[in-house]
């Protein structure tokens, strides 16, 4: 007679069998979460470059926990929905209390519903992220599809929506930080989270042997100049990244065409 085993049995027999190694990228992702939701602690105690630097931080642990889980073979279902929740809060939650603490609640009303936009708008961006990589692993798309996000990924929205923030603290402007210009970069991020313009996804590109050596300055100049700058420098990263939003979607154009 074979004994039957309860579905509570079968997880708990796969709970042991993780390894170490198999929870690290679940870890990072809880790490990001902690550490973006902590920039609110930090805006709270009015230590807004504090928050900022909580927020990239954990846009560095989004960033490894996926490439860990592919590195160990230890992508799953649990990990995918944990990272989904993560970048919510710490994209969409998390830089829109900031700056409504810092200065949307001037507006009062007005102010928080801003606010709101630029959350729910994150919320559907990653919803339809979800939804479309389900689609995507039940048919076969071209190779250089998977060069594109469709739509500003979570961490660059918040980046973009912190700008005058960064600003800021690069150059001390105080008209920077008025609600006006704050809300502009709230919608514009909100709005590019739920665009359907393709954006460039740098994770999957390989770079040629021959630029490596170039590359490797790159990163050097880019690593002195955050230590020497770090505000200007961040900021100067994010105004690049919007300048390469008509590129990249030229470029998907284009690819668009040429494979038609």
């Amino acid at each position: 007679m074979v004994k039957k085993v309860s579905k509570f049995e079968r997880s708990k027999e796969r709970l042991q069998k993780l390894s170490f190694a198999h929870l690290l990228p679940n870890m990072a992702t809880v790490i990001a979460l902690c550490i973006g939701l902590s920039s609110i602690r930090f805006a709270l105690l009015e230590r807004y470059d504090y928050a900022v630097i909580a927020i990239i931080i954990a846009a560095f642990f989004d960033a490894m926990d996926g490439r860990l889980a592919r590195l160990l073979g230890a992508a799953s279902d649990f990990g995918a929905e944990l990272d989904s929740l993560s970048d919510f809060i710490s994209f969409g939650v998390a830089p829109a209390v900031v700056l409504y603490i810092l200065t949307m609640n001037a507006w009062a009303g007005l102010g928080w519903t801003i606010s709101l936009f630029f959350v729910v708008c994150c919320g559907l961006r990653l919803a339809r992220f979800n939804t479309n990589l389900r689609a995507s692993n039940s048919k076969e798309d071209p190779v250089w599809a998977k060069k594109f996000f469709i739509g500003v990924p979570a961490p660059a929205g918040a980046m973009i929506a912190l700008l005058p923030l960064t600003l800021y603290q690069a150059t001390d402007y105080e008209f920077l930080l008025t609600p006006f210009i704050v809300m502009c970069f709230l919608i514009a991020g909100g709005v590019l989270f739920i665009s359907r313009i393709p954006t460039y996804s740098f994770k999957t590109y390989q770079i040629p042997p021959k630029c490596v050596p170039l590359m490797l300055l790159l990163v050097g100049l880019l690593v002195a100049s955050l230590v020497s700058a770090p505000w200007a420098t961040f900021s100067l990263l994010i105004v690049i990244y919007l300048v390469s939003l008509p590129f990249s979607y030229k470029n998907y154009r284009s690819l668009v065409e040429t494979d038609s």
